[in-house]
């Protein structure tokens, strides 16, 4: 590998599917701390313009989350969950359900972290409870809002581990 792939992909498994995959040039440790702790969610999180202004994680199976995210207009979106599977810096998995969700039920998230050569590749799993949530989402900017989520933690993550080579914490 050159180096971690700079975009996110996304694929669809089956039609109840999705998988999104992207890698950054930090330590697999960081990057799960980057996905559960409130301090760094919170600098990260959410496409661009939108920032959490709510973020409380119970990081533990059974632990419930709860963020919310406001918008470039000041509206506001909410979601939460609970965490299924917790094992750092490995795999993290936790359902997911919005306020205002514009389809029916729950979704399963599991994010794989995988460690080779100081990259860190996140292999995330979004299986939605029928394949009309999954049909919804795909018709919203999704796979954009992710992207720009994810580009604004590479930026986190470098600056985290510049600061970090510099012997100063964020």
């Amino acid at each position: 590998m050159n180096g971690p792939a700079v975009t996110l992909t996304v694929s669809a498994v089956d039609d109840r599917e999705l998988r999104l995959r992207r890698s950054f040039a930090a330590p697999r440790e960081l990057v799960f701390d980057a996905f559960t702790k409130p301090e760094l969610l919170v600098r990260w999180y959410g496409a661009r313009g939108w920032n959490l202004v709510g973020c409380d994680v119970d990081l533990r199976v059974g632990g419930a989350y709860r963020f919310v995210s406001r918008g470039p207009g000041g509206e506001e979106m909410a979601q939460g969950g609970v965490f299924r599977e917790v094992e750092p810096p490995a795999r993290l998995e936790l359902t997911e359900v919005f306020d205002e969700q514009s389809y029916p039920g729950e979704t399963l998230i599991r994010h794989d972290f995988e460690a080779a050569d100081g990259v860190t590749t996140v292999t995330s799993t979004v299986r939605y409870a029928t394949p009309e949530g999954r049909a919804t989402v795909l018709r919203y900017p999704m796979a954009r809002g992710v992207a720009e989520g994810t580009e604004r933690l590479d930026a986190l993550l470098r600056s985290v581990s510049t600061d970090s080579s510099r012997g100063e914490r964020s």
